[in-house]
């Protein structure tokens, strides 16, 4: 006798929602800026070792493919923290409902890309 159980959603049938985009992006990103900030030390501490080794990364960061390490970088932290936000109201009880779960995360994705756009195009922000 064959069973008629109900089999699992695969990736060709499921529905993408905005929170499941959100959320998945949120996880990658979050990996994204651990290894950010691992750039980030080895920057600074490229000090140490005298002007030739940060002006290597200087170099690296004024070039095309550094410009969009950067503007990424940026986007990167500012998704991560804008969903954190979503994140600390969730805590507390707030935005559950379907409607403002998907305008939250429009929030998050469109807030984040027009803040990169303001803080990369703020004057003078790349003059190392």
């Amino acid at each position: 006798m064959k069973e008629n159980n109900p089999l699992s959603p695969h990736i060709q049938i499921y529905n993408w929602h905005v929170s499941s985009l959100v959320s998945i992006s949120h996880r990658i990103t979050g990996i994204l800026n651990y290894f950010l900030l691992i750039f980030i030390c080895i920057w600074a501490g490229s000090i140490f070792f005298g002007e030739d080794a940060y002006d290597i990364f200087k170099l690296f960061l004024n070039s095309l493919l550094g410009k969009f390490f950067v503007i990424g970088f940026i986007w990167s932290y500012l998704f991560q923290i804008l969903s954190e936000i979503r994140h600390w109201f969730w805590d507390v009880g707030l935005g559950f409902e379907l409607k403002t779960s998907k305008i939250t995360g429009l929030l998050v994705i469109f807030g984040s890309f027009l803040l990169t756009i303001l803080i990369y195009s703020s004057r003078g922000f790349l003059q190392l």
